[in-house]
């Protein structure tokens, strides 16, 4: 086998399988959010603040987030290393960005509501969903850091940016579920 032959199951189309069934987790994932909350209408904020504003922000974080990881694919793609790494490098710098604007906005809404922010449907589902997209940036950024190291010591290149490909997928992935779940968040509540 070639050292650039992908082992059987590994590579893009593996990924592609792998985000299909990520894909799957978080459908159901709002399904159940659906589940609870229809039932609930009536009660089901009562009490509680408004989601925090800087929700909005994380959101433009992660969306440039995405812009920038194009760029380093291109970079990638185009022989062009300085991009690839800059394109890393703050992909890398946004993405934990994005998280600690999440833990500001997990914040804001305790102090806002207090304990309700934990013991009602609405902040356990809140929590919950945020949280699971949350730990799916945490678990990118892992192997986001390794490709980021290997392409500052020139692992990547037009012939074989597979690493880089992988990322991107994963990251644009990220990006497209939290939208999804921004937009359900913040239109039905």
């Amino acid at each position: 086998m070639d050292k650039h032959d992908p082992a059987p199951g590994a590579g893009p189309f593996g990924l592609a399988w792998f985000l299909a069934s990520l894909g799957v987790l978080f459908a159901a994932s709002i399904v159940a959010y659906y589940a609870v909350r229809v039932p609930m209408a009536e009660a089901w904020d009562e009490g509680l603040p408004p989601l925090p504003v800087i929700l909005w922000v994380s959101t433009l974080v992660l969306l440039v987030s995405s812009g920038t990881m194009h760029l380093a694919l291109q970079g990638a793609r185009r022989d062009q290393g300085a991009k690839l790494r800059w394109g890393l490098y703050l992909t890398d710098f946004l993405g934990v960005a994005f998280l600690v604007l999440q833990v500001v906005a997990w914040r804001m809404l305790y102090e806002r509501a207090g304990a309700p922010a934990l013991e009602t449907l609405y902040g356990v589902t809140f929590y919950f969903l945020t949280a699971l997209h949350a730990a799916h940036v945490i678990g990118g950024l892992v192997p986001l850091a390794i490709t980021t190291y290997k392409a500052r010591r020139g692992a990547y290149s037009s012939e074989e940016s597979t690493g880089v490909l992988m990322c991107a997928m994963y990251w644009h992935f990220l990006d497209v579920v939290w939208l999804i779940l921004f937009a359900v968040l913040v239109l039905v509540g």
